[in-house]
């Protein structure tokens, strides 16, 4: 296992063997950057093994990624404490998750640093849900219902909490819902059996267009229940505004009937 996820950050570390420098590192708007990102997460999700029968293709998220740079900015080797409630950082997810690699300028790449993230799996047992070391960077990158990503890197000349060295590349990538919470990553199962009613399945994987234009929030530990946005005197008010407007209307018009010369001004 070690072997073969240690040559597999060599190949993809060719792959992407192009060197950055301080001025070259690519902004979240950079379409190769994007692709990239999106590309070596869903390549791991589709291949997981056992195989998972719920997991949903992950699309790039633009405020996700604004996320990501705007804490990636402050050169920590730390979580942001603001991806969950009380704060409400982004417009559709309750909880954001996070994975942050930090490293020489002169190896990054994004393949490498995924891949550096899934390697956990070495150390994670999918049967008993136990890790011997660190799992949490793995098990985000393959939590089936996160289904939205957004990664920025940023140069650092250093990282508090990663002293000793100079010339740093600092990558993180926001995931939307969270993941991480007490069960299994993802379903055990045939690919795709699992899936949301009107998904279909690409590459062992779920996906569905419409998923992607997220209009409300969803619960990080029901991740299904719909949590609306909206308080109870607008429910009230829109729940109560059509019927007395249609009532309105009808006593206009029996108002007109009756009286034919009244004049209503606005």
């Amino acid at each position: 296992m070690r072997v073969t996820l240690a040559l597999t950050a060599w190949v993809v570390s060719v792959v992407s063997s192009y060197s950055y420098s301080t001025n070259s590192l690519p902004d979240i708007d950079n379409e190769a950057f994007i692709k990239d990102c999106v590309h070596i997460h869903n390549k791991f999700r589709s291949e997981v093994k056992p195989r998972a029968s719920d997991m949903l293709y992950m699309t790039w998220d633009p405020e996700l990624a604004r996320i990501a740079k705007a804490w990636a900015r402050n050169c920590k080797f730390a979580h942001n404490e603001r991806l969950g409630p009380p704060h409400k950082l982004h417009s559709n997810f309750t909880s954001l998750g996070e994975n942050i690699w930090t490293g020489s300028l002169s190896i990054f790449s994004v393949s490498s640093a995924v891949t550096n993230w899934y390697s956990e799996i070495q150390y994670y047992d999918f049967t008993t849900r136990k890790c011997t070391k660190v799992c949490g960077h793995y098990t985000q990158v393959v939590w089936a219902d996160s289904y939205k990503v957004g990664c920025a890197v940023q140069y650092c000349p250093k990282v508090s909490g990663f002293e000793g060295f100079t010339n740093i590349a600092h990558f993180i990538c926001d995931y939307g819902p969270a993941g991480n919470y007490p069960t299994w990553p993802y379903k055990k199962g045939p690919p795709c059996s699992a899936c949301p009613q009107n998904d279909e399945c690409v590459d062992n994987m779920c996906i569905n267009p419409q998923r992607d234009k997220v209009t409300r929030y969803y619960s990080t530990v029901y991740p299904d229940w719909p949590i609306h946005l909206r308080n109870r005197p607008l429910s009230l008010f829109l729940i109560v505004s059509p019927p007395i407007l249609i009532l309105s209307a009808i006593i206009t018009i029996l108002v007109k009937h009756k009286y034919p010369h009244f004049v209503f001004r606005g």
